[in-house]
Order: structure tokens, then C-alpha cells, then sequence
């Protein structure tokens, strides 16, 4: 059956239809920032011969706007069955923030408020531009026997008001940041803390059905949660929180998982995470849509997935002076990953036949880019080596420089790769060359946020200091390993099936 809402069409809603069908944006007048870059891909499938073929027209977007009195705002959006979703709120959302909205006397409460109301209105707006369409929809549904002229007009109408988008907002206000999130999408603060910690932080968490917090919500709906969690996907959506798709927001009692629940299972309310402050920080946020976040992770896991793009953003930096640049190279290695993975016919070659449309969204706080005479890198996974160091000869910390080597990808050269001072633990590194460290490799992770950290050091001095010490040999004349190659050699191994990589790793091979 086909809810339909009876009301008077607005004036309003007849302006946001007309403004949908033509090709001005509502912001075409806010001025852009000039603090971020954005890179794009779009969606591929690939052939037998490897070669990729689009299979529908980019669904993403995106905005990067600067208001008044140093207010900010950023947003990477992942539509499906079509962009119409993603579009309209990209430009509505940023007319109900940066039009007077925010003021610098508002506090972290009212911010709060007036984020979340804002997706809120931009639904509703958004629902009433289709509204006419679905009408006519249950008209025709009711005409029977239906033609096929009907019939055809009822195809048109359900492509009209079918579709929906995540959503991952930044807002910077009164130098605070504030991560509003609808969905799948990611957000990532890199940022080096005062007391020489560089930390990657995810703020937030993907609303699926693998969110315990979720669950929860959904579970008080009365939905049964084992079956949520088995199907795993909603109305062909990982997502549980999500802008518009009407269907499952007002038709929710047609579809099998959602039936029995007693309101909206569906919501598109954002999670709005703790303000942080930005004061004094130095490093760059990430925006990411669920599209390229699922082609690194099908192509390397999801481990380190986080530590591994903000290598590879890291690596662009030092590299390359337009932050545009950047964030299109970063786009780009991950496709190149992506694509090497499937065409090696390897381990996790099933999981990367196709990858969605791909949006990077990078905005640097307090970070110098590089002068841009060198090149890009080139395409390759960044395997890590520990290589022990003492930033001070009387040190006893059991400290290490982690350094990542870039294996080239199919056809590609050897990349030199970065080096970052990290506590021993597992990581993906990153580092700017000439610079201290800057790369996160401890991971916490609690409801709200995951985390990691590492020291730093004098970037200068990393490999000149090793202890006043000499090394002493053992019984058998031979002296620890300077460079632990274990992590290196597993990586390889694992994703090239070499026999020297499982055998190097169980060994402890290396340079002795």
C-alpha cells in the first residue's frame, strides 16, 4: 500500500522543485575554502580482461564552504539510485546553516541544535519536492486495469521519488569541530597534540547493523535483531540511518525486517559527536564517502584501513603543493589498489570486482604543503618496518621508527616511503620527509571515537641517535637485528602468497 501525505503545496516547495530542475545551486554565491581539497572516482565493475566499466552516473557529493566570523562548513554525501538525494541536500543543507543561522554566541548546545534541526528540515523539504509525484504515483496505482502507457508512467514516477544519501557533515565554529553523521560515511582527525603525540581519530561510528548502539535503537522498535544482523542489509542499504528513500521511511510496514516496528525504524537524525577543540592544532581532517572507504578495505581489510589513508594523504602532502592535487592522488592510488588486488587473482582478488562511486574531502588545520616540486607517488600498498631508535642516548623506552615501504603496484617502481616514530605495536605509517613524524599507530576504541597515537621525535636525528651503548653479540656471535622486517615480511606474504614472506615472517628474517 502507498502512504501518501494530503497537503497544500507551498510556495516554498515550488521553488526548491524549480531550483531542483534547473542547474543553480542555492550557494553558487557562498564563497569556497580555500583550506581543502576534494578528490572524486567514479564507480567501476570489472571485466574478465580487467578492464572497468561505470555502471551508473556518480551519485556522490559534496560542499566546502567558508561563512562569516570564521565559520566552516564541510560535507561528503553517498547517494544511491541516483544522485537527486545527494544533490538536493548538498545545497539545501548549506542554506539552512551559512545563512545567518550560526552566530559566534552560540554555544556547543545550540550548535547541537541547530545541526540537527537542520537535517531535520532539509528531509522534510526534500519529501516535499516529491510529493506531487507520489500522488500521481497512487493515482495511477488505483486506475485499473492498468495500460501500458500507465504502466510506463509509473516507472518514471518511481525513479522520481525512489533514492536516498549518507551523510558526513563538518561544521568549524568558534574554532570548535563538530562531526554530524547520517550513515556510512567516515570521518578522520590526524592531529600532533601538544605533548608530542600524533593521533588519527575516527569520530563517530557507521550506522549499521554491526552498531551495538543501533541495535539497541532498533531492538526498542521492536525489531528483531538477530535477523537484522543476519541480513545485514536494509532495503538494499548497510545503512540504518539515511536521507530520504521514502519507501522504507513511510512504507516501512511492507518490508519483512521492519514491519513490526512501532515507529520509523529508518531515521535520518545525525549523531552529532562532542565539539572538539582547535586550538592549537596542527595536522588535517578527512571527509570520506562509504564508497571509498569499502574499496580500501576490500582490497586490504579493514585492520588499518584508517592508519593507511592517512599515510598515503600524509605521503601527497610532502609531496605536492595543491591540496586539490592531493586529494585526487589519494583517490587515485586506492582505484590503483583496488584494481591490483582484483587483477592479481589473489586472496582478496573475490572481494574487489567492483567498488562504488569514490569522494575524498581533505581540510588542513595549521598545515604547510609542500612546494610541489616533486611528483606524486605512485601506486602501491605501504608495508611497514620497525627499525628500533633512541631519541635520546640515555633513553631506556622501547621505542621505534616505523618505516613504510611502498611495493609498487603492477608495473610500477619502487616509492620510497615514509618513516614514523611509533610504539611497538602494529601500525601503517606515515611521515613527510625532512619532517617530524606525524603518524598514529595505537588503537583504542570506545563508543563515540577510535583512536590511535604515537611519540615523535626530532625527524632530523631519528637515525643519528642509537644509544650510547654498543650492541653485544650472543653466544653465537651474531648481534640482534638493527631492522625487524616481521610485520613486512607477514604483509607481503599474505597478500602474494610468497612462500619467503610466511616462511621470513615465522623466522625473523631480515638484515642481521
Amino acid at each position: 500500500c502507498i502512504k501518501v501525505v494530503h497537503r497544500v503545496p507551498s510556495k516554498m516547495a515550488s521553488q526548491r522543485r524549480q531550483m531542483m530542475q534547473s542547474h543553480q545551486s542555492w550557494t553558487d554565491d557562498l564563497p569556497l575554502c580555500q583550506m581543502c581539497g576534494v578528490g572524486t572516482a567514479p564507480n567501476c565493475t570489472y571485466g574478465p580482461d580487467g578492464k572497468d566499466t561505470q555502471s551508473h552516473p556518480n551519485e556522490d557529493g559534496h560542499f566546502r564552504f567558508r561563512g562569516e566570523e570564521g565559520c566552516f562548513l564541510y560535507g561528503v554525501f553517498n547517494g544511491f539510485d541516483g544522485s537527486r538525494v545527494s544533490s538536493f541536500v548538498s545545497q539545501c543543507l548549506t542554506a539552512e546553516l551559512l545563512l545567518g543561522q550560526l552566530k559566534s554566541t552560540h554555544t556547543d548546545s545550540d550548535v547541537r541544535r541547530i545541526l540537527s534541526q537542520a537535517f531535520d528540515v532539509v528531509e522534510k523539504s526534500y519529501f516535499e519536492t516529491i510529493g506531487d509525484a507520489l500522488a500521481e504515483k497512487a493515482t495511477i496505482i488505483s486506475q485499473l486495469p492498468e495500460s501500458q502507457k500507465l504502466s510506463e508512467r509509473l516507472k518514471d514516477l518511481e525513479q522520481e521519488v525512489s533514492g536516498g544519501a549518507t551523510a558526513v557533515v563538518a561544521l568549524i565554529h568558534n574554532n570548535k569541530l563538530y562531526i554530524a553523521n547520517v550513515g556510512t560515511n567516515r570521518a578522520l582527525l590526524c592531529k600532533s597534540t601538544s605533548d608530542g603525540q600524533n593521533q588519527v581519530i575516527q569520530i563517530g561510528r557507521p550506522h549499521t547493523t554491526e552498531n551495538e548502539d543501533e541495535l539497541q535503537r532498533l531492538a526498542g522498535l521492536g525489531l528483531d535483531v538477530s535477523g537484522l544482523r543476519q541480513a545485514a542489509l536494509i532495503a538494499g542499504q548497510s545503512s540504518t540511518r539515511r536521507i530520504g528513500d521514502y519507501r522504507v521511511k513511510y512504507n516501512y510496514t511492507d518490508i519483512d525486517l521492519l514491519s513490526a516496528a512501532k515507529n520509523k525504524p529508518i531515521i535520518a537524525e545525525p549523531e552529532i559527536q562532542a565539539s572538539q577543540s582547535l586550538e592549537g592544532v596542527t595536522g588535517f581532517l578527512l571527509l570520506m564517502s562509504e564508497g571509498l572507504i569499502k574499496a580500501l578495505e576490500s582490497a586490504h581489510g579493514p585492520e588499518q584501513a584508517n592508519q593507511e589513508m592517512v599515510a598515503m594523504v600524509a605521503a601527497e602532502l610532502a609531496q605536492q603543493g595543491s591540496l586539490e592535487a592531493v586529494a585526487q592522488s589519494v583517490v587515485e592510488r586506492v582505484k590503483r589498489l583496488h584494481h591490483d588486488v582484483y587483477a592479481s587473482g589473489r586472496q582478496r582478488a573475490s572481494h574487489c570486482s567492483r567498488h562504488e562511486d569514490m569522494t575524498l574531502l581533505i581540510r588542513t588545520l595549521n598545515y604547510t604543503l609542500a612546494d610541489g616540486a616533486l611528483t606524486p607517488t605512485q601506486g602501491g600498498r605501504i608495508y611497514p618496518v620497525s627499525v628500533p631508535y633512541s631519541n635520546c642516548p640515555s633513553s631506556t623506552s622501547k621505542t621505534s621508527v616505523t618505516l613504510s615501504l611502498v611495493m609498487p603496484s603492477q608495473g610500477g617502481t619502487l616509492t620510497n616511503g615514509t618513516n614514523t616514530a611509533s610504539t611497538l605495536e602494529e601500525g601503517t605509517p606515515t611521515h613527510t620527509p625532512g619532517q617530524s613524524p606525524t603518524t598514529t599507530l595505537h588503537s583504542t576504541n570506545n563508543q563515540t571515537t577510535q583512536s590511535s597515537s604515537s611519540s615523535s621525535g626530532d625527524g632530523g636525528s631519528l637515525f643519528r641517535q642509537r644509544g650510547s651503548q654498543a650492541v653485544q653479540p650472543d653466544e653465537t656471535g651474531r648481534v640482534p637485528p638493527y631492522v625487524d622486517f616481521t610485520q613486512f615480511y607477514r604483509l607481503w606474504g599474505s597478500d602474494h602468497g610468497d612462500f619467503l614472506g610466511t616462511q621470513g615472517a615465522s623466522a625473523g628474517l631480515g638484515p642481521q
